[in-house]
């Protein structure tokens, strides 16, 4: 149980220090950014999600054998934060919580989509019970 309190502690403490950098480097993202819910935010998130994300984490961000489900309570605010996506989608993401490999960057998206995904895929999660 240490050893579990001790990485989640860490994650806490690497995922703050991450949001400080990125802000002092002009990354004007705050933790919880997601475009406000409006239907047309959210109809263009979920076809900028179809069109970039589902491939791999599934119609309705249910997951794959290719990638993670993204309707998850991994995946909840609390614990990856809206900039996670953004980041996600730029840098890729080393495999950590899943079996599935590495995620790579993403090219040709802007923050823009990013930001109406991650509004679609915050109000399925909020569908599921989520927040």
């Amino acid at each position: 149980m240490t050893k579990l309190l001790t990485a989640a502690l860490a994650l806490v403490i690497v995922t703050d220090a991450t949001a400080y950098l990125l802000q002092e480097r002009g990354f004007d993202a705050p933790r919880n950014a997601s475009a406000p819910a409006t239907a047309a935010t959210l109809a263009a998130g979920e076809r900028a999600f179809e069109a970039n994300c589902a491939a791999c984490h599934g119609a309705q961000a249910g997951g794959t054998d290719k990638g993670p489900p993204l309707v998850h309570r991994i995946y909840e605010p609390s614990h990856h934060a809206d900039y996670a996506f953004r980041m996600a989608v730029r840098n890729g993401v080393r495999q950590h919580h899943w079996k599935f490999g590495d995620m790579p960057p993403v090219e040709g998206m802007t923050d823009e989509e990013v930001t109406r995904i991650t509004a679609h895929v915050r109000a399925l999660q909020q569908e599921a019970g989520i927040e």
